[in-house]
């Protein structure tokens, strides 16, 4: 009895792995992001720099971390081709440095480096997937502080962030 009982178990815990395996696999793939995928293949476009104040390193450092988030986050190939499965095309359309809060002596105490985004995303398998949608996002910096010396570090963690936006609009469904 106590073997039989083992034996269903097994037999059990093979039904559950196969199906859930079966019903993944029917009709997008799933990753441990919740993202939902269709296709084998993306091209992302260059995301251009059309800010008016216009930062050398900013267009190809955006377009590395939304590659490297969505190639990481994905099994999704990047291609240089229109004949892909998903299409990122966009460009900057904010880099601005304002103040974000002031201090008790009316001078400033903080500043806030925003950058924007527009990004038209293309779903061949799935028109209805598809958007035009800006996107932004900021870091504060102490005003002491010098931007050139840290601009390069503000620019990764908010590329990141923007990037992180991206993904789960295109395909978590945030």
């Amino acid at each position: 009895m106590a073997l039989m009982n083992k034996n269903m178990r097994w037999l059990v815990y093979v039904g559950i792995i196969l199906s859930t395996s079966f019903g993944l696999q029917s009709c997008h793939v799933y990753s441990f992001t919740g993202a939902a995928i269709e296709g084998k293949t993306i091209n992302i476009h260059l995301i251009e720099n059309k800010a008016p104040l216009n930062v050398p390193t900013l267009s190809p450092t955006f377009t590395q971390k939304l590659r490297q988030r969505i190639i990481s986050q994905s099994s999704l190939s990047q291609l240089n081709s229109e004949t892909t499965d998903y299409v990122i095309e966009g460009y900057i359309t904010n880099y601005d440095i304002s103040v974000a809060a002031i201090s008790g002596t009316e001078t400033t105490s903080k500043n806030r480096l925003t950058i924007g985004v527009h990004i038209d995303f293309k779903n061949m398998k799935n028109e209805k997937a598809n958007f035009s949608q800006n996107f932004s996002r900021f870091a504060d910096f102490n005003a002491d502080q010098n931007l050139q010396a840290i601009e390069n570090n503000l620019i990764n963690d908010i590329s990141d962030q923007l990037a992180d936006d991206i993904f789960n609009k295109a395909f978590v469904n945030w």
